[in-house]
């Protein structure tokens, strides 16, 4: 019998390993614009996001955007938004990832409220979605396929909610 791990290689998917965490969400080391971070990988969003605090660290240029996020306990917060940067997980990657920006204190608040550090941003439905992801959660591994050369992958330039 064929393994998930054969099967999707055989299919130029690259395998990400996953951390559990206390809260049960799941952790994933990724880098943007060349700097590593730590980020939680959300189904339930719709875009990757990053801590608005954090747009010197990871070389960001932002600009305001109309759209206010709302999510994990918080509503209309303001945002901004920071678009075709790079972003790497592990051996895949992407020179389009567009990310919205906004406060994510009560996020890491309640990170820190369970003995688990903070994160640097969110993995959303996005880039899972560019990556025609697959989530192995007994072994906990995140699969993404390879992109073709010169693909042109699918983007929202609006930038919805990020929840």
């Amino acid at each position: 019998m064929t393994s998930l791990k054969q099967l999707l290689t055989k299919k130029k998917y690259i395998r990400i390993k996953l951390k559990k965490m206390m809260t049960n969400h799941l952790e994933l080391s990724a880098n943007i614009n060349g700097v590593e971070g730590r980020f939680i990988l959300d189904t339930g969003a719709s875009n990757s996001c990053l801590g608005l605090n954090l747009i010197q660290h990871f070389n960001l240029i932002a600009v305001d955007s109309e759209a206010k996020a709302a999510g994990a306990g918080a509503t209309d917060m303001e945002t901004q938004k920071s678009e075709n940067n790079n972003l790497q997980i592990g051996a895949w990657q992407t020179n389009k990832s567009h990310l919205v920006l906004f406060d994510l204190t009560h996020v890491n608040t309640a990170l820190i409220q369970h003995d688990e550090q903070e994160v640097h941003g969110i993995i959303g439905a996005d880039v899972l979605d560019m990556g025609k992801a697959i989530i192995d959660y007994d072994k906990l591994y995140l699969y993404l396929k390879k992109p073709a050369r010169k693909a042109i992958f699918r983007q929202n330039k609006n930038l919805p909610l990020p929840f």
